[in-house]
């Protein structure tokens, strides 16, 4: 079993969905959590209560993963209150779907720095630490369209895309210290994320909701069902480990087998 007693990880997004389910297995697994995302204060109050529960320290940063400061702000915070940042966990992410030629300038720019940037940055804040403790697991969540494309998703993908090559990038970097970086690319989790997804779909294919699950969503995987937060979260796990201590710069699918279609 994978033990990260007197460890600390970052998990950015992880107040719902993926990040949230990475974040409770972590601490089920002995580290301490710096929590990052947004959502009612009462709610959040109430996650903390949940995963210290565990017993492990948790703290909470509502840094906005588009401004490179607050990103800063949040490791150094996490280093401060909780000791270390050894694990960091890039999750944020924001999605849009709209074909190219209609495809909102703005957003592009908010995907690109929430999906993409905001990992540079935090890996960039957080690497220095961990090179002096000569240990350290970055896991950057991708997605099956940092490997292959969808119609409507040309931010979502090319900044996918990036966050693979990042991670090859970064992972060169960092192995001399001990440090591994690696992408996880989940095929459709049912998550908030991609429940909102589900409406914009229906315009974009004039299909109904059953229609877009079956026949946009889980056409391409090979097992034609969601992947669920539990199998993400414990890739994650497996990568922190001494199983995944040698594997570093790769982009692992976790993707009901759609990349190998």
């Amino acid at each position: 079993m994978t033990t990260l007693n007197g460890r600390t990880a970052v998990v950015t997004g992880s107040t719902s969905g993926i990040g949230l389910g990475i974040a409770r297995a972590l601490a089920r697994h002995g580290a301490n959590i710096m929590l990052n995302g947004f959502g009612d204060a009462s709610d959040i109050e109430k996650i903390k209560e949940e995963i210290t529960a565990l017993g492990v320290k948790v703290a909470y940063s509502p840094a906005d993963m588009s401004k490179p400061a607050e990103i800063r702000l949040m490791i150094a915070d996490a280093e401060k209150l909780l000791g270390s940042v050894d694990i960091l966990v890039n999750n944020a992410g924001i999605q849009n779907v709209q074909p190219i030629w209609e495809f909102d300038d703005n957003k592009w720019d908010q995907i690109m720095a929430i999906n993409l940037s905001a990992a540079f940055h935090a890996i960039k804040a957080a690497s220095r630490g961990m090179m002096a403790r000569k240990w350290g697991r970055v896991i950057n969540i991708a997605s099956v369209h940092g490997l292959v494309a969808s119609p409507f998703k040309s931010a979502y993908v090319s900044a996918k895309h990036g966050i693979v090559g990042l991670s090859k990038a970064a992972g060169a970097d960092l192995a001399p210290y001990g440090i591994t970086v690696n992408a996880v690319c989940p095929g459709y989790v049912d998550t908030p994320l991609v429940r909102k997804q589900i409406p914009e779909q229906m315009k974009a294919h004039n299909m109904s909701e059953k229609e877009v699950i079956e026949k946009v969503m889980l056409d391409k995987h090979a097992i034609k069902e969601f992947v669920t937060v539990d199998n993400i979260a414990e890739t994650v796990l497996f990568l922190c480990g001494e199983a995944g201590g040698k594997m570093t710069g790769i982009a692992l699918p976790v993707d009901g087998g759609w990349s190998a279609m």
